[in-house]
């Protein structure tokens, strides 16, 4: 006998309603005929991450968290682009406005919430936007083709992901926020004022404690005025001011709203048969707008509905793990200090990372990271746990469990069973360590398509392999999942690299052609990929194939927003004197350049060249290309070292010279900056670079992997050597062997933290390997020529690159 299957309809194809179905349909698939309205024409996407296609990294094909197959496949009926309009709770049936109506046993809510838009005189001029949808995403995208400066008002999570999206579109954009602090219900104010400084460097610009009074302009925004009676200027206004449950629909159907969806603790509205999950849920007069505690309604919500006993929903304790603008942020529980609390605080400037724990009657009731996040797992358990820590070293609170030599899963190891591994999807140690087990699972992507760990920010993702090590101990292989070039292919680097070399490939067409390139003209990510490639196999031989390089480098300009160039001429070592500096005055007056700076690299930017002048700048300044805009060698910064500094050991301009003479015009997998100090005083800031050399008594020391950007990393020590051709003849191993093994695009920071600093020691420091190394690095060197005089010799490369056409 067939059982009639009870009608189940989920108005609202967000995050937090297809989750509590998902978790349903694996306690029971059979006892719900499955029916979901979304008003938006897509399968249900991952928000979390709109972020990222506004930034250009992804597609929205890349966010979708299931497709269309999905629904198919679990035979759930999905109606896109369809609002329910009304909900009859008598009959029990809800009606779109499309004028389709569908009756239910069960009604789930999962309206979500709206944007708050700020009343103000203004406000509905054209240019004036919230960021909640894909929709919101191509509206921006397009603004940034025909305009160039963005407000955003907020200073929360929202409005600084969509501020780093228009400067990633070229536009400039001001940040609005109406008190003095950035993230502040995430952040305390210290590590609030380390992200504004992070993200200043990337070009984001803040106007804090400022009260937006009016929107200005005719039709369309022109900018915004304050209380203060200042004007900033802007073509495009975003707010991103926060969020309001959308309740309009629980209302009009005579659900109790005070404001959001009351519900119970098994989701239950006032309402027989109908419950509210996710943003548009009040409960115990609180509405969460952060996934985790969403995905745990849902949780409880499924299991009450497949009628499987489960406590009750009792809350979620807040936390955020996430990375903004590159940046790892984390913050969970009480954080903020009060009366009765103590905290423990580790700040290194130097390396950008803070920590903060807050400790009430000893236990841990709260917790800030800034720049190194891997605790933050380990001190939510602790305060979910209440731990007791009065038998503790007060530090080691903040030390355990870090990176340290305790092997991969020496941390994990000793979370409990119901510790939540992924926060964004509410995936617990114990779910993971058995779907290892039951499904043989061996891979991270294995484990995310399993349990859905990792499915979103990612940020969970080093922990998910800590775990299969945990598990599946000496069998498990870190490096087993493979990690393509892009979606064009199925090939990994090494395999296409190693291809290029066995069947002798010469052009980036014939690999796409002869590998089975799925997209047969390629992408944005894998034709630069393959044009290194093929030139750091054949230096000799291979013609460098411009079309696949992206505009900075094949104009060897740096394009700027406004569709002008800048150009940076190579001063040796940052080391210069009266007669270059004249000529470069010179020339800029003479080609009404509106802006000369001081680079960071000590060399001089001059800003605001249109294209058409670049080749006979050029050849005014007599210099040669200071690469700039290449994946190559870009600086050598130097300090005046023994030559002038009372404290200095070793001439550090003088090598910092020869390095940079030695290493211009190569072709790396990404940007490399060097630097050498003439004295552990290290003025140069040679533990941040790439390669950072440092004078010592009897020596130099050299300093690999280092990152002066947004996320700061310190070199580590690589080997130290007694001469100044030493130091030469090791750069050229080190350099080389990153050229060899680097990823397209990889940073020798991420490249010695996947390769090792030992490995990479021990191959540098091997007489053969390294002569080896030197030799091949010769003949990289030997072909290289300036592109700048390139262009001065050569007509057509003019006529191709560089003259405006004028159109009748």
């Amino acid at each position: 006998m067939t059982v009639k299957k009870e009608k189940l309809v989920l108005v609202g194809n967000g995050m937090a309603g297809v989750n509590a179905v998902e978790h349903l349909l694996k306690l029971t698939p059979d006892k719900y005929e499955v029916t979901i309205f979304g008003s938006e024409p897509h399968p249900n996407y991952n928000r979390i991450l709109l972020s990222y296609v506004l930034a250009g990294d992804s597609k929205v094909e890349d966010i979708v968290i299931h497709p269309y197959e999905w629904y198919a496949n679990n035979h759930i009926t999905l109606h896109t682009n369809q609002t329910i309009t009304d909900i009859d709770t008598t009959a029990q049936t809800v009606t779109s406005d499309k004028g389709l109506t569908v009756s239910y046993d069960k009604l789930i809510l999962a309206t979500g919430s709206n944007p708050f838009m700020i009343p103000m005189p203004g406000a509905d001029k054209e240019g004036v936007m919230a960021y909640r949808t894909i929709r919101d995403c191509e509206i921006m995208i397009e603004s940034a083709k025909k305009y160039k400066k963005a407000i955003v008002i907020g200073g929360g999570l929202l409005g600084l992901e969509a501020a780093r999206g228009f400067l990633n579109l070229g536009m400039k954009v001001d940040v609005v926020h109406i008190v003095d602090t950035i993230m502040e219900r995430q952040l305390d104010r210290t590590a609030s004022k380390m992200l504004q400084a992070a993200l200043e460097e990337q070009g984001i610009n803040f106007l804090l404690e400022k009260q937006s009074a009016e929107i200005v302009g005719g039709k369309r925004v022109t900018g915004l005025k304050f209380k203060d009676g200042t004007v900033a200027e802007a073509d495009l206004i975003v707010m991103a001011v926060g969020i309001r449950p959308n309740v309009e629909l629980a209302k009009k159907a005579g659900v109790e709203c005070n404001p959001g969806i009351v519900v119970t603790d098994y989701l239950q509205t006032s309402v027989p048969n109908i419950y509210a999950v996710g943003e548009c849920a009040m409960h115990r007069g609180i509405a969460y707008g952060l996934v985790a505690p969403l995905y745990e309604q849902g949780a409880v919500l499924a299991k009450h509905l497949a009628g499987v006993e489960t406590g009750p929903y009792e809350g979620s304790i807040l936390y955020t793990k996430l990375k903004v603008s590159g940046v790892d942020v984390f913050s969970g529980g009480k954080f903020g200090d009060a009366e009765g609390t103590k905290a423990i605080r580790i700040h290194d400037e130097f390396t950008g990372v803070y920590k903060k724990v807050v400790i009430k009657d000893n236990k841990i009731i709260g917790a800030v990271l800034f720049g190194d996040t891997a605790d933050g797992t380990r001190l939510m358990q602790m305060i979910r746990e209440e731990t007791d820590i009065s038998g503790m070293g007060k530090t080691a609170i903040l030390t355990d469990g870090s990176s340290g030599s305790g092997g991969a899963s020496s941390g994990v190891a000793d979370m409990k069973d119901d510790a939540i591994i992924c926060g964004c999807n509410g995936v617990t140690k114990g779910t993971i360590c058995s779907a290892i087990k039951d499904q043989g699972l061996t891979t991270v992507d294995e484990v995310k398509n399993c349990t859905t760990a990792s499915r979103s920010c990612g940020g969970c993702k080093p922990l998910v392999s800590d775990l299969l090590a945990f598990t599946l101990g000496a069998s498990y292989d870190k490096n087993a999942a493979k990690e393509t070039i892009c979606a064009c292919t199925d090939h990994t680097r090494d395999e296409v690299v190693t291809a290029i070399r066995e069947k002798g490939l010469s052009h980036v067409r014939e690999v796409m052609n002869v590998l089975g390139w799925k997209n047969e003209e390629g992408c944005s990510k894998c034709r630069p990929a393959l044009n290194y490639y093929l030139g750091m196999v054949s230096p000799e031989t291979y013609k460098d194939d411009s079309t696949s390089r992206f505009v900075n480098e094949r104009m060897h300009a740096n394009i700027q927003k406004d569709g002008t160039y800048s150009v940076v001429p190579r001063i040796y070592g940052g080391v210069t004197n009266p007669t270059e500096l004249k000529r470069i005055a010179e020339v800029a007056e003479q080609f009404n350049v509106p802006t000369v700076k001081f680079t960071g690299g000590q060399r001089l930017d001059l800003l605001g060249v249109k294209k058409e002048d670049l080749t006979a700048m050029w050849e005014a300044l007599d210099m040669p290309s200071g690469y700039a805009y290449g994946k190559a060698l870009r600086t050598v910064k130097t300090c005046v070292g023994e030559t002038f500094c009372r404290f200095g050991t070793g001439d550090a301009m003088g090598v910092g010279i020869e390095l940079e003479k030695r290493f211009e015009r190569l072709n790396t997998p990404a940007k490399v900056k060097l630097a050498v100090s003439g004295c552990p005083r290290n003025c140069a800031e040679s533990g941040i670079k790439d390669l950072g050399v440092v004078s010592v008594d009897g020596g130099w020391e050299l300093y690999a992997g280092g990152n002066g950007g947004v996320k700061v990393r310190v070199g580590d020590l690589l080997t130290t050597v007694k001469t100044e051709q030493d130091i030469i003849e090791y750069t050229e191993a080190y350099l080389q062997y990153y050229r060899e093994t680097g990823k397209y695009g990889e940073r020798t920071s991420e490249w010695v933290h996947r390769l090792g600093i030992e490995h990479i020691r021990d191959v540098v420091e091997n007489e053969e390997e390294r002569k080896q190394l030197c030799a091949r690095m010769d003949l990289a060197l030997s072909v290289t020529k300036d592109p700048w005089k390139q262009a001065i010799d050569s007509k057509k490369i003019q006529r191709d690159l560089y003259e405006v056409v004028e159109l009748n």
